[in-house]
């Protein structure tokens, strides 16, 4: 069976909702009309990569532009990617499923340095050269942003042009720049990149040629006397940085699957470990006036019920207590929980907890990094081991149930003392916990020490593999007790990442290498093959020692030199000093600038906002979680439904689960009011009936569902279908007693199309049959037999490859149409799954009309 574009390999393929691109809020432009066509791809899979806003943002912020379409593409999963690779189609966006070779420009989010493969893996399905030199004026332009580009110099030979710091302001003056050079002819590819290289925060990697002295890298010369560093973008405010308030919201189940606001960005708090908290200054916070804004434009146009405070550091947001006010004030009401997984130990003020108590609670983190308070003073993680204990006590005292612990191991200086302490005190807070009669339930996860660039600790090493392991499995024989889960990163894995974070272009080969022997997500720990980057490396003769383990003289040139975030490295190094002392530096947050380089006190400068008793007005606060619970109702008002639709189409591809999600979400936009059931997570009143498997249509499906507050049927029936994604439709509305059960019927009529001929003898020898057994595994792995003769009423051919099948339950077992056709006529199950099964609509019995 040939297949020719993504939709017809989909049937095959395990999560098939993750490739329909045609979410709510997703935007699909006529690629025709528009002057710049923009790929925005992110190289991982689709529910880790829709929970990164920053791809969210430039997606938003392109597509404002009328001249402009901006789609998106994911790292296929393993099973869609052997597909591709097999029927020769190329990798597409998600919104028209275009080719990625044919785009304009493709600019990837680079993360997490364990993810370089997958961007190889990606060029490849798209029929895209890796490297920049191998590509011309012909093919797309690559570009990459994200954390991992303070050092680019790993990747830097696959890239056109990489985006240091802040994207929002560079992507849009990369993009003016590309269409007036497209204007003029676009043919001299480096005519472009040497326009691009003017704008600030852009680096263009060819523009620069690395040099070494036999092992040791020595310095990047330059081809531009004018063009000798890149400085760091810097949104100087974020009130007037762009941020979606009509964000794609994702099928299935995304890691993170809520309303993101991003309250602040940027820390002070120093962690000499910490590179985000050093290329992310200044601090800059977002007013009370603009997240409540976005809130509400962004609730009404998702649908979401939970809503997550983004910033490095929450627990410091000036105006939190004014913030956490307002939405419980504005969004109790409709059940929209304010989810809070961590707070800084030291940061819960009596204000704080009193609100905190509201909270929906999932884990609690709190992350120390070291045992030993002499540790912490090395890396500045300035808090007591007084602040800890009080920490935890107040989370359980607030209602968590569930503390999760994140500690380092191999940070500078650190002694046999420094991790027995990691010991003693997850011991004594669980001996705490318990006398105070709580019980116990502590998650300890231990990482790796990875030095990264910028930071004070550039300049250290990295332990070794066996150390790690040593140390690792050391600590889990110690913890092992009743009450504490012991989590750790695979060491192999800490070890490849430090060899990225500070690597520099000899390591191009390498990742092409490991790329071509197979390794692929690698941050993924069960597809994580360390084997096999042994071979690369020993292939490539790539010194990981000496990337990794090896101490560095702050004199040495670094790789990364000559990419500026706006941290002197006078405050690194100053920095580097105090740790070997053991001095912490102080907050300048709260006291003296520290002189860090970054701020100009002009353009450049910390945002620090106080908070305002008052509670913002919004547009529409009708209502208040002090003046009506979710579940009041006009008396007499209260209206019970039972709500009538078809799945067709791509919506055959929307599990149960997903679509009762995707229902729910609809509803709560359409602004009718839904009533909650009682309890400490109260969920809508919704009830749907028959569960489809994943790839069947059906032409009449239904659910009831509860609102608080009357409304007109044919208004509910409109409503909804202007919320719902293509193949979902509502066809009737009707209102229903409150005890009324759904009388749902034990036999259902289908329309099965097979993607090839049928022999019709087969039909016969089933019928024929006293029984006909199937075999079917159990959840628990025990195998049943069924006989299919007490389930199938009819099969009947009607065409060479059209099927009519009526089934009826038997004995409260349910018989899926695909088992039936399958054991019949003995196919395969990739016929199977490009088959088409239909539920018919049943015809009503007299005494259900």
């Amino acid at each position: 069976m040939k297949k020719d574009t993504i939709e017809d390999i989909l049937p095959l393929i395990e999560k098939p909702s993750r490739y329909l691109g045609n979410e709510i809020n997703s935007v699909i432009k006529d690629i025709e009309k528009v002057r710049l066509h923009f790929a925005l791809a992110f190289p991982d899979v689709y529910e880790i990569g829709m929970s990164h806003f920053g791809m969210q943002i430039l997606y938003h912020i392109l597509n404002e532009q009328h001249h402009i379409a901006a789609e998106r593409v994911y790292a296929p999963g393993s099973d869609l990617a052997a597909q591709l690779q097999s029927s020769g189609i190329f990798l597409s966006s998600l919104e028209t499923r275009t080719p990625l070779s044919e785009f304009d420009i493709i600019g990837f989010s680079l993360l997490y340095e364990m993810n370089y493969t997958n961007v190889l893996m990606m060029l490849d399905l798209a029929g895209i050269p890796f490297y920049a030199s191998e590509r011309n004026a012909s093919h797309p332009v690559i570009i990459a942003g994200g954390p991992c580009t303070v050092n680019p110099e790993p990747v830097a030979d696959f890239f056109d042009a990489l985006v240091i710091g802040d994207g929002e302001s560079v992507i849009v003056e990369l993009s003016r720049i590309w269409m007036a050079w497209k204007d003029g002819g676009g043919k001299d590819k480096n005519t472009l990149l040497r326009d691009w290289s003017k704008i600030e925060g852009v680096y263009v990697p060819s523009f620069f040629e690395p040099v070494y002295d036999g092992p040791d890298f020595k310095e990047l010369s330059f081809r531009h006397d004018d063009y000798r560093k890149v400085c760091r973008a810097i949104e100087p405010d974020l009130d007037q940085t762009a941020f979606p308030d009509t964000p794609v919201v994702p099928y299935g189940r995304p890691i993170h699957d809520r309303l993101r606001l991003e309250v602040a960005r940027g820390c002070t708090r120093g962690c000499r470990f910490c590179q985000a908290g050093m290329i992310y200054r200044p601090v800059r916070e977002r007013s009370v006036h603009n997240l409540m804004n976005l809130t509400e434009h962004s609730i009404a146009a998702t649908g979401y019920d939970d809503i997550s405070l983004l910033a490095l550091s929450t627990g410091d947001y000036g105006c939190l207590s004014e913030l956490m006010q307002n939405l419980f004030h504005c969004y109790a009401s409709e059940n929209i929980a304010l989810s809070f997984p961590s707070f800084r130990a030291g940061t819960l003020s009596p204000e704080i907890m009193s609100l905190v108590k509201q909270v929906r609670k999932t884990g609690f983190t709190i992350a120390p990094e070291a045992g030993s308070e002499r540790l912490r003073a090395v890396i500045n993680k300035n808090i007591s081991e007084q602040e800890i204990f009080d920490t935890v006590s107040a989370a359980f005292a607030l209602g968590w149930k569930l503390i999760k612990f994140y500690f380092m191991i191999g940070l500078p200086t650190e002694t046999e003392e420094d991790r027995q302490a990691i010991v003693d005190l997850v011991k004594r807070i669980r001996r705490k916990l318990k006398s105070d009669g709580y019980r116990p339930n502590i998650n300890v996860s231990i990482g790796t020490f990875i030095p990264k660039s910028h930071v004070p600790f550039q300049w250290s090493p990295q332990i070794s593999l066996a150390e790690s392991q040593k140390i690792i499995f050391d600590l889990k024989r110690q913890l092992k007790m009743p009450g504490i889960e012991f989590k750790w990163q695979k060491p192999e894995l800490s070890f490849l990442e430090g060899l990225w974070a500070r690597g520099d272009r000899r390591l191009s080969r390498l990742l092409e290498t490991a790329y071509r022997k197979g390794c692929c997500f690698d941050g993924w720990s069960d597809r994580f093959d360390y084997p096999l980057w042994e071979a690369a490396i020993h292939e490539t003769g790539v010194d990981i020692d000496y990337f990794t383990t090896r101490a560095r003289s702050v004199a040495e040139p670094l790789p990364w030199d000559h990419i500026d975030t706006g941290i002197s490295k006078e405050f690194l190094i100053s920095e580097y000093e105090n740790a070997l002392a053991a001095a912490p530096s102080a907050d300048c947050r709260f006291g003296e600038c520290q002189g860090c380089g970054v701020c100009d006190f002009d353009r450049i400068k910390p945002v620090y906002l106080a908070a305002d008793a008052k509670p913002v007005a919004i547009s529409d606060q009708k209502e208040t979680g002090s003046a009506r619970t979710a579940n009041s109702s006009f008396p007499g008002l209260e209206m019970r439904c039972e709500i009538i639709y078809s799945k067709t189409g791509a919506a055959r591809f929307f599990g149960h689960l997903e679509m009762v999600n995707i229902f729910t979400r609809a509803i709560r936009r359409t602004g009718l009011k839904i009533k909650f059931t009682e309890g400490f997570h109260p969920k809508p009143k919704l009830s749907f009936h028959n569960p489809l498997p994943v790839g069947m249509e059906s032409e009449e499906e239904s659910f009831y569902i509860t609102f608080r507050e009357f409304a007109d049927c044919e208004e509910i029936l409109m409503l909804m279908n202007r919320q719902l994604p293509a193949g979902l439709l509502v066809t009737g509305c009707a209102k229903i007693a409150s005890s009324k059960r759904p009388l749902l019927s034990d036999i259902a009529d289908y329309r099965v199309t097979i993607p090839e001929e049928l022999d019709a003898s087969k039909i016969s020898a089933f019928n024929d049959a006293s029984q006909w057994l199937l075999t079917r595994t159990t959840k628990k792995g025990r195998k049943k037999q069924i006989n299919l003769k007490e389930s199938v009423l009819n099969i009947t051919k009607t065409s060479p490859g059209t099927l009519h099948l009526t089934l009826k339950s038997a004995e409260g077992l349910s018989v899926r149409p695909a088992d039936v056709i399958q054991s019949v006529f003995q196919l395969t199950d990739t016929t199977i799954r490009l088959s088409e099964f239909i539920k018919e609509k049943q015809t009503p019995e007299p005494s259900q009309k």
